[in-house]
């Protein structure tokens, strides 16, 4: 097995995307579930939930689901994901014990520099405009990732993966209401971009609304083409030349060429791992922000949060103190570990944890200011937008793997520019604009050329002291991600909350000198109670989260979906043996 992964990330970093796409052959075998058990999904979107579920009937792995329910997403869910984007995938393996993860963030094209978010006079372009923009497109990741991890840990084959998607593209869907509401907003940028415009065009003048069918033949004929060739059909030829064709175009192009897309590499890593309670977290590294997910949770175990609930505003008070030190923390010093330093050990030290906790006092006072964790960089301050144009899943196959995902397009339609019938992502916008702080320090997380910009996304996977498999979690939300997913962990775990009423509990987000957070889902106690410790909660902005997940409660699988969504948990008994 060792010299297999030591080969495949060989060809990987040839770009040779054939060893990735390659079918397996091999002889006939019966597999048989184990005892008792249950498959199951979780996604943003029904028609997601129903594509991977249909794979998980058919014998398929948590991996080959993923696949099926991705190019699903990229559908019915245009405005957070698709295969014109991104992802990190956390995948258990049941027969190891180990956690991976495999890394599709996309990377900044050859020809891209630290000043490409500037304009003539030195200042950082407006964000509706860079977005807009050719050169806000990242090369594409998630397709590419996808085919690696089913290459190590899919069951069926890849060409057999398509069909729900390909099927529900050329003979439509009824737009949900929540695709309805983003195409009636005039919030975003991208709702005047012309191929916004034209794909969601409605007989008779406007854009479509909710209860009117989509369909699109552009995009079924694309997954025919990617379920026979392989990623080949993404990265190479026609579609390929009409991505390279689409970026060039307008003011401000972008500088992406067909020699960026071929020479792509998905990366599998490490899962970075601690304790929260009686579990081992495991969250993807850096450029993710898993290290804040950590820190975060370890902040919280200094506190006696455990010994309060969601109707006490000391509580939410302290989940607020302890988001803003993570946060000071995981914005001067996170980014592509390639490329920048990134302190992840000293974030998470015990002892450096433990300081950054007695910072927790009373009553909440200026902005925290980043620490000096061990090994820490001299980075400057850092000035990344991130918008809300994310999804999450987590599916579990017969065998018992699991696989946690959050995949995304950036901002809402990724770039609003598309490309045989999927929108391309917005990527290279979650770069700081402004490569320096004025004190001239570099930003983890400025351009540079090859280089992933930082993500906020942190799909996790719960391990019990054996290391058996005992949850997932993940969340869509920009930077908002990691409050979202620490409330649900310390709804489930802490205040032993059902899933779905964990996901439900209201948001709050303190990120720096902002409190926002969802004012009217949180009781008038509550309210008063958090502006009594100085914490002025205000409304707060974009898509709000978008959490899924389930835990395993005395071996029951307990599961949820974000009710601000419209998702669907699905579990069934697993199927008979079968032959393949």
């Amino acid at each position: 097995m060792k010299l297999f992964r030591t080969l495949l990330a060989a060809c990987v970093s040839l770009a040779l995307t054939a060893c990735v796409s390659v079918e397996r052959r091999a002889a006939p075998v019966t597999i048989a579930p184990k005892a008792g058990a249950r498959i199951f999904v979780v996604a943003a979107n029904p028609l997601a939930s129903e594509a991977g579920m249909a794979v998980l009937r058919r014998g398929g792995s948590a991996v080959d689901a993923a696949v099926a329910m991705q190019a699903m997403l990229s559908l019915v869910e245009p405005q957070s994901s698709g295969i014109g984007g991104g992802a990190f995938m956390t995948f258990y393996n049941a027969s190891t014990k180990r956690v991976s993860v495999f890394d599709g963030r996309e990377t900044a094209p050859a020809g891209a520099t630290p000043d490409m978010f500037l304009d003539d006079s030195g200042r950082p372009l407006p964000f509706g405009q860079a977005v807009l923009s050719g050169r806000s497109t990242g090369v594409l990741g998630a397709v590419k990732m996808l085919a690696l991890a089913h290459d190590e840990h899919g069951i069926l084959p890849w060409r057999s993966l398509f069909g729900d998607a390909e099927r529900t593209a050329r003979d439509g869907f009824i737009v949900s209401p929540r695709l309805g509401r983003f195409l009636a907003s005039a919030a975003f940028p991208q709702s005047r971009a012309p191929d916004v415009q034209a794909y969601f065009a409605r007989a008779g003048g406007g854009l479509l609304q909710a209860g009117d069918r989509l369909r699109n033949p552009t995009y079924a004929a694309f997954l025919g083409r990617l379920a026979a060739q392989g990623p080949d059909a993404l990265y190479k030829g026609e579609t390929a030349g009409r991505i390279v064709a689409r970026v060039h175009e307008g003011d401000h192009p972008g500088t992406m060429t067909l020699a960026d897309l071929a020479a792509y590499r998905p990366m599998e890593r490490e899962a970075l791992c601690g304790h929260y309670r009686v579990y081992v977290v495991c969250v993807p590294p850096p450029p993710s922000s898993g290290v804040g997910t950590l820190q975060l949770l370890m902040l919280l175990e200094h506190t006696d949060i455990a010994a309060r609930g969601p109707s006490d505003p000391q509580g939410w008070f302290l989940f607020a103190e302890a988001s803003r030190l993570m946060y000071a923390d995981r914005d001067r010093y996170v980014g592509d570990p390639a490329f920048v330093s990134v302190p992840v050990a000293g974030i998470i030290d015990p002892n450096y944890v433990a300081a950054r906790a007695k910072l927790i006092g009373d009553r909440a006072g200026p902005p925290p200011v980043a620490g000096q964790p061990a090994g820490a960089p001299l980075a400057g301050r850092d000035r990344t937008l991130e918008p809300m144009g994310t999804s999450h899943f987590v599916v579990g196959d017969a065998q018992g793997n699991v696989v946690s995902m959050t995949t995304t397009v950036e901002s809402i339609f990724g770039s609003g520019r598309m490309v045989d019938g999927f929108f391309l992502n917005n990527q290279l916008t979650d770069f700081s604009f402004t490569p320096r702080d004025p004190d001239g320090r570099p930003a983890a997380n400025a351009v540079a050329a090859g280089k992933r910009p930082r993500s906020s996304m942190t799909p996790l996977i719960l391990l019990d002291a054996q290391g058996n498999f005992a949850g997932a979690l993940g969340s869509a939300g920009g930077n908002s991600i990691l409050a979202f997913v620490g409330k649900a962990m310390v709804g489930a775990v802490d205040w032993g909350l059902p899933m779905q009423d964990a996901l439900a509990l209201p948001n709050l987000v303190a990120r720096g000198p902002s409190f926002q957070g969802e004012v009217t889902k949180f009781s008038p106690e509550v309210l008063a109670g958090l502006a009594a410790r100085g914490v002025d909660l205000k409304p707060g902005q974009g898509e709000d989260s978008g959490l899924q997940g389930v835990i395993l409660r005395k071996g029951v699988v307990d599961g949820g979906y974000d009710p601000r969504r419209e998702g669907r948990f699905l579990i069934e008994a697993a199927p008979a043996a079968i032959t393949r």
